[in-house]
């Protein structure tokens, strides 16, 4: 479709477009079972607004109706327990004057009065801004950008890499320099709510949680409601598309499929997951093909920034086989000594999910190709006093079977231009990643950049650092500080900056970039800038 900048009005096809997507979202329901003139306690837009899943057609565009976030009103953010109709308009500028797509969708009380738009028929590769209505109030207005077309030259991408924000232990002033740093795109890999209780024993906490741990519906809509509440996340959220993953902290604490942190029964654990999955979709910018159907969400999927990137968007939790050795979720384990390692069914991601990944690898014409999950990929390898090489079980390094296969198929494919990017682990990594890390001679097949947290506390920094001789391929390490990854992309250098703020309990704290590093297209590696 043609650039509209200079038609003021709507076109016939857009019309007939918008006609299609308000159809599509009001579900069909009658006006005569729609709250018409409700009367809310306050302002439903608490939560703010948020675009994602970007194309080069369109976007989903959410939010979430919840003009009361007091805990005993949690469970419906203060809404009334009926459908209620909220308008939505689409615009070519920041004041909203030229309007070129509008529609109704229904905020249903089954989905906490949350709201999902699908957005098609827009111009590639161009921003756009929307806003929404409901009960005689304006949302904040938002900003979303359409993807470059299929196969078409990108000169320049920017994305912003988060993780780990854990409520209790700082501001999320990361946020605030994220949007003044301009992404194109903001890629969250997870743990974007904590499910666990208020920890009142730690000093370092600056907020709290409820006291409770997360398990119910109402428990973990209360959750996110807390976290959206946040301004600077939702600064973050207005100014560009997220495209996101979840890790373990969105349902419990290093859980493994249907294996629960504390080993509940499997068809209990399945519906405190189910739950989990529903507050999840029903709070972030995901396309109706993510609609969780019981405990099931489809969260793996490929978008295409031109013909620049292919990014490959992970699932490492839903599928995964239990954490063997080490007796515990989330242990080290002297797993050289541990068979059940070794058994080939034993998987990260599930073997159709493997596949999945592999087949976009093969098939991939595109200049960068990123693998986007949760974790450190890399090997790191410890020593124990009896000089046992000890790997996280909980990590690819509890799934090596997996990592090889993939890294090898890289290797063997010629995958051009392969970047993995992570999160989880609280700290910076820069790595180079290869099928066999104990040839220590042998050339990378990829590059792995692992983000910080953006306010989740950091893990030890001596103890790590310790055995960086025993893994020459981690270029560089750091846990000390909090942050994010910022990340500029053309067709000859992936450039990534470790943007650090200076405090994590001020809000306004200030921010500096730690190291830079790049990445030369056909040379797989990262070299400091």
């Amino acid at each position: 479709m043609a650039d509209t900048t200079s038609r003021p009005l709507l076109t016939r096809r857009l019309f007939l477009a918008g006609a299609a997507s308000s159809a599509l979202t009001t579900g069909g329901l009658a006006p005569s079972i729609v709250e018409a003139a409700p009367r809310l306690p306050g302002n439903p837009f608490t939560l703010g607004v948020a675009s994602g899943e970007p194309a080069p057609d369109g976007f989903v565009i959410w939010t979430r109706l919840a003009p009361d976030l007091a805990p005993n009103l949690a469970q419906g953010g203060g809404m009334p327990p009926a459908p209620m109709a909220v308008d939505w308009e689409l615009a070519l500028d920041a004041r909203m004057r030229r309007v070129v797509r509008r529609g109704r969708v229904i905020a249903r009380p089954e989905s906490a009065h949350a709201v999902h738009v699908e957005i098609g028929g827009l111009a590639p590769r161009r921003p756009y801004w929307y806003r929404f209505r409901a009960a005689g109030v304006q949302s904040p207005i938002g900003r979303a950008v359409t993807t470059p077309s299929a196969g078409a030259p990108v000169d320049l991408y920017r994305i912003a890499v988060a993780s780990c924000q854990h409520y209790e232990y700082g501001y999320y002033s990361a946020y605030r320099h994220m949007v003044a740093d301009k992404p194109d795109l903001i890629l969250h890999l997870g743990d974007y709510i904590y499910e666990n209780g208020t920890n009142n024993r730690s000093t370092r906490t600056v907020r709290r949680h409820p006291p409770h741990e997360a398990k119910t519906l109402a428990q973990y809509r209360e959750r996110y409601a807390l976290y959206r509440s946040d301004p600077d996340l939702q600064a973050a959220h207005a100014w560009c598309p997220w495209v996101v993953t979840w890790d373990d902290h969105e349902v419990d604490n290093d859980y493994a499929n249907d294996q629960s942190e504390h080993r509940a029964l499997p068809a209990e654990f399945l519906r405190r997951r189910a739950a989990a999955y529903q507050a999840y979709y029903e709070h972030m910018p995901l396309r109706r093909l993510s609609r969780p159907r019981g405990d099931h969400m489809q969260i793996y999927r490929r978008l295409d920034i031109g013909r620049l990137i292919s990014l490959n968007v992970l699932d490492n939790r839903q599928y995964r086989s239990d954490q063997v050795c080490g007796g515990e979720r989330g242990g080290s384990a002297a797993i050289t000594d541990c068979e059940a390692l070794s058994n080939p069914d034993h998987t990260m991601l599930g073997h159709p999910q493997e596949k999945w990944l592999t087949g976009n690898l093969g098939r991939s014409k595109a200049r960068w190709n990123v693998l986007a999950q949760q974790q450190l990929m890399a090997q790191f390898v410890a020593y124990d006093k009896q000089n046992r090489a000890l790997r996280s079980n909980e990590g690819w390094d509890g799934y090596p079977g997996s990592r090889e296969r993939i890294l090898k198929f890289i290797e063997q494919s010629r995958v051009q231009n392969t970047v993995a990017l992570g999160g989880d682990i609280h700290s910076y990594w820069v790595s180079d990643l290869k099928p066999d890390f104990g040839k220590r001679d042998a050339a990378p097949v990829a590059t792995e950049f692992v983000g910080t947290s953006i306010s989740s506390p950091g893990i030890p920094y001596g103890r790590l650092m310790a055995h960086m001789p025993s893994n020459p391929h981690i270029r560089y390490f750091e846990s000390r500080r909090r942050g994010y990854l910022l990340c500029a992309v053309t067709d000859d250098h992936w450039l990534t900056d470790l943007r650090t703020v200076k405090t994590v309990r001020d809000r306004h704290s200030g921010i500096d970039t730690l190291r830079s590093f790049y990445v030369e297209s056909g040379r797989p590696g990262a070299h400091l800038a």
